[in-house]
């Protein structure tokens, strides 16, 4: 293990990372809040940081291995979570304690959206707009913007590439090189933002409230500035944007890239992936049965409304953004559970959405569907094939593997939170909401974390950075042959 180079990689990255305080001091600045010193202060001691683990090593260049890729992902992802929690702990408001600054910039990065502040409306700008920034960063995944800017420092990126990028099939680059595919990345991901904020401005929001809730919609991340979430602005057009943009984050981005290609506009690009038929197909189901039950309950006064709010809830929770317009879990019948349940499925492969993701979803039923087939011709040959093609028996192995490992963290998670004296529907949906980086559960958390123990708040920073890493990127630490020369 090259442990020399790692510590210069983290040196760097950290050093990066550290100039994301200076923006919200700025703002502190802008809006006089009085909490621009906070950020300083945590510019300052992050930078630091960076130096001392970068300068005693600037000279070790060592090829990354995979190992190295997955340790300095992991290591990377937790050390930046730590000193994104530096300004909450430091500023007079919120003035969090370790813990709940810790677990407010995990669900920040890992774009999670769960939160222990309440009062939000009351909040310092620099504190509102730093927690929409860290969601934007987690979005794509810092590692990314570093894959794109480090390789100018001497750092190669595609182990760090494999092991950020969410989805089963990672060795597929849209440019021949790795520093190209991740700026390409960026270019569409700030594309989309900036044209999300300027809908939600034309739509009434303020430029504040929209550049902070554009940062949070694309990432899927769901903070808002607000107690109330997207139902403080109380208007249906705001909530179709956001129904829109969260649709177009859920989807592949190098679909994106592949549709709007120097060779001009093809649409035709997205109907003809398989994964993303299935999602769309799935969202309009979904929708579909939300708007029913709430018309048959009369829970809203016109069918307009109840169509406003069934699109909003359904897209917001099966995407594991979390925004909200109402409590959705006081909605009658199943309708909480199945939300929650929506999310286990979540966006496609390559998106800044959570969950196991649709194209696996669709693998795992493909493969029940064969099995039952050779039940009945058992000595058939079955394929299965996606977008025309036959995936290879060791994609199928993967997507199992996961799912195996997918559902042995969410018990292990669950088993532990019930530890801590948690009842078990707050348990589940917590496990859930962490694991599916979504945010809202039932129970205990259905509108914010900050009564729940301390114990317990660990335990869901711990989940929320599997869900991130999608399971294999960290259990793989915890086996002995990982660390065997």
């Amino acid at each position: 293990m090259e442990y020399r180079t790692l510590f210069r990689i983290i040196g760097l990255l950290v050093i990066l990372f550290s100039t994301t305080m200076l923006p919200p001091a700025l703002i502190a600045v802008l809006y006089k809040d009085g909490e621009g010193i906070a950020f300083v202060q945590a510019f300052v001691i992050s930078l630091t940081l960076g130096l001392l683990f970068w300068y005693p090593n600037r000279r070790a260049k060592a090829e990354l291995r995979n190992r190295e890729g997955f340790l300095v992902v992991v290591l990377f992802w937790t050390v930046l979570g730590s000193i994104g929690a530096l300004p909450l702990m430091l500023s007079s408001e919120p003035n969090l304690g370790v813990t709940d600054a810790m677990f407010e910039s995990f669900s920040a990065l890992t774009t999670t959206g769960a939160t222990v502040i309440t009062g939000l409306d009351d909040l310092p700008k620099a504190i509102l707009f730093y927690r929409h920034l860290l969601q934007w960063l987690g979005g794509m995944g810092i590692i990314v913007l570093a894959v794109a800017v480090l390789p100018m420092l001497g750092i190669g990126g595609m182990q760090l590439y494999r092991c950020e990028t969410p989805g089963p099939v990672k060795d597929n680059k849209m440019t021949p090189r790795i520093a190209e595919t991740a700026k390409a990345l960026w270019y569409i991901y700030l594309t989309m933002t900036i044209a999300c904020a300027l809908a939600y401005y034309l739509a009434g929001m303020n430029s504040f409230d929209a550049i902070g809730h554009a940062f949070s919609t694309i990432a899927i991340g769901g903070f808002s500035s607000y107690d109330a979430s997207m139902g403080h602005f109380d208007s249906p057009v705001i909530n179709l944007i956001c129904v829109v943009f969260l649709l177009l984050s859920a989807i592949n981005f190098s679909l994106h890239f592949t549709a709007f290609s120097r060779r001009g506009i093809n649409l035709s690009t997205y109907w003809r992936d398989a994964e993303v038929r299935m999602f769309l197909i799935l969202q309009l189901a979904l929708v579909v049965l939300v708007f029913l039950i709430l018309m048959s309950n009369q829970i809203y006064d016109s069918p307009e409304a109840a169509l406003d709010k069934a699109l909003f809830q359904a897209v917001s929770i099966s995407t594991t953004a979390g925004f909200a317009t109402e409590s959705f879990v006081a909605w009658p019948l199943f309708l909480p559970i199945l939300l929650i349940f929506s999310s286990f499925v979540g966006g496609c492969a390559g998106s800044t959405g959570g969950g196991i993701k649709v194209v696996r979803i669709t693998l795992l039923t493909m493969q029940g569907l064969r099995e039952l087939k050779r039940l009945i011709h058992p000595r058939a040959m079955f394929s299965i094939r996606l977008n025309n093609k036959a995936v290879g028996d060791r994609v199928i192995d993967a997507v199992w593997g996961f799912f195996a490992a997918y559902s042995l963290v969410f018990v292990l998670i669950m088993v532990a939170l019930l530890a801590t004296g948690m009842d078990d529907i707050t348990a589940f949906s917590a496990t859930a909401a962490s694991l599916n980086n979504l945010g809202p559960g039932l129970g205990d958390v259905a509108s914010h974390y900050g009564d729940i123990n301390s114990t317990a708040k660990w335990i869901l920073v711990l989940g929320m950075l599997f869900g991130r890493l999608e399971i294999f990127t960290l259990l793989v630490l915890f086996t002995p042959a990982f660390w065997k020369n």
